[in-house]
């Protein structure tokens, strides 16, 4: 079971580095760590379970974060229109983005960052993403608004990319070009 001693903190060199990609079909090893990730984040967000472990809620989790350099990521979590997402993926791809972005207007956090860190993240509002779920199945997702974002979070992660190199150092709260807010409420 993965807990947050498991979880890698801003700092460590695996997170700002590229994951490599994972050899498709995948070993059974990534596919239990997947699996195990999954399990993570579901645990994360129940209360028993994340009060007896000292969990964290989480929505998203990627390969890096526990350490591993795999273009792997987990997530578990309802948009804002009730819509699950809950899968594990396989070297998963932006192919197409929108020209208008979003944020979320109470900022974002992560598993690795113990502190929060105040600002906008602007992110795309809308994307497309490939890659190979659990089942080994190839597939495109069209993401919109609080998932484009989740999603947008975790690929950051296979890239080295934190949430917070997005944010604007001058004006952490400038508002970007073409961008509307997309909140949590």
């Amino acid at each position: 079971m993965i807990t947050m001693k498991d979880i890698v903190r801003e700092g460590h060199p695996i997170l700002n580095h590229s994951a490599k990609d994972v050899s498709i079909p995948p070993t059974e090893q990534d596919i239990e760590t997947l699996k195990k990730m999954i399990q993570f984040i579901k645990n994360s967000q129940d209360e028993k379970i994340a009060e007896e472990y000292e969990l964290r809620a989480g929505v998203g989790l990627a390969a890096p974060q526990i350490g591993l350099s795999k273009r792997m990521i987990a997530v578990h979590f309802e948009d804002f229109n009730n819509q699950l997402y809950s899968d594990g993926y396989f070297n998963p791809k932006i192919v197409s983005h929108s020209v208008e972005f979003t944020y979320l207007s109470s900022g974002e956090g992560c598993l690795s960052v113990d502190r929060e860190v105040a600002g906008y993240v602007p992110r795309y509002a809308r994307i497309t993403v490939s890659a190979i779920n659990l089942a080994g199945e190839h597939v495109k997702l069209r993401l919109r608004g609080y998932a484009a974002i989740v999603f947008q979070h975790e690929i950051d992660h296979l890239n080295g990319v934190m949430f917070y190199d997005r944010i604007n150092k001058q004006e952490p709260f400038l508002i970007p070009e073409h961008a509307k807010a997309c909140d949590v409420d």
